[in-house]
């Protein structure tokens, strides 16, 4: 089985959100346990979403330069999405039943070969197209 972990974007977020307290502890300690083991996965989705984020939507958003920093050095976790996980994203959302994108989120991990996703936007303990979602932060 694989140990590869994928990240959506809300631990990323909360990793570089000085508002978001015990979460943020959570969230950094998370990334640096994925950086040392080397199994830390995402896709571009969740990269573009993180930049959004925290440039324009967090209480005190972090400076372009500061964002874009960060987002290279996660590219090197990058999972690109192709036509095949656009494909298999509308399967997983007419599967499970969920939105379509958090079926590009399960799609871009089961490409990656993730045997997990961490979400807070996904159900705990629920398995998707074969993966297990983990909430950190409950």
């Amino acid at each position: 089985m694989s140990d590869k972990t994928f990240i959506d974007t809300n631990v990323l977020i909360y990793a570089h959100d000085a508002d978001s307290g015990a979460k943020q502890a959570r969230a950094k300690g998370i990334l640096l346990d994925l950086w040392a083991d080397r199994c830390g996965v995402l896709s571009t989705q969740v990269l573009q979403e993180f930049y959004v984020n925290v440039t324009r939507k967090i209480a005190q958003p972090l400076p372009k330069p500061t964002a874009r920093l960060i987002l290279a050095s996660y590219a090197l976790w990058c999972a690109v999405i192709t036509s095949a996980e656009l494909d298999l994203a509308f399967r997983i959302e007419d599967e499970a039943r969920i939105g379509f994108w958090d079926a590009l989120i399960v799609a871009s991990a089961v490409r990656s070969g993730a045997a997990r996703i961490l979400s807070e936007d996904l159900n705990n303990k629920q398995i998707i197209a074969g993966l297990r979602i983990e909430n950190p932060f409950l």
